[in-house]
């Protein structure tokens, strides 16, 4: 695996999923203040919950390659059980592409330091 010179940090990881989930949430809760307009927010927001959720209680971010397996993993899956989601293939979608940039970030080691609420 190629990436920066900084060394896997899991607590930075764990740290950085926690605070998406917390994003995620709010994301949530304002696409359903906005209504029907909205459902692809909120199953976007749902997505990504459902995979920071996922990533976090495996409890291998302290290893960059159990880390990466578990990605991995999950991608393999052909759906994401989820309720309250507008729209499961959506769903599924928005899941595999915030598990591919959280891939992504994992091989590069880095974007765990970007704390930010609105994220690319």
């Amino acid at each position: 695996m190629s990436g920066s010179a900084d060394a896997w940090d899991g607590e930075r990881v764990r740290t950085w999923l926690d605070s998406r989930l917390q994003a995620a949430r709010l994301d949530q809760a304002a696409a359903d203040r906005r209504g029907y307009a909205a459902a692809d927010d909120y199953d976007k927001a749902a997505a990504e919950e459902w995979a920071c959720r996922a990533l976090r209680t495996a409890d291998s971010a302290d290893d960059r390659a159990a880390f990466a397996a578990r990605i991995k993993d999950l991608l393999a899956r052909d759906e994401y059980p989820a309720t309250g989601i507008h729209d499961d293939r959506r769903f599924d979608r928005h899941v595999r592409a915030q598990l591919r940039k959280v891939g992504k970030m994992t091989k590069a080691n880095e974007g765990f330091a970007n704390r930010l609420r609105y994220q690319d």
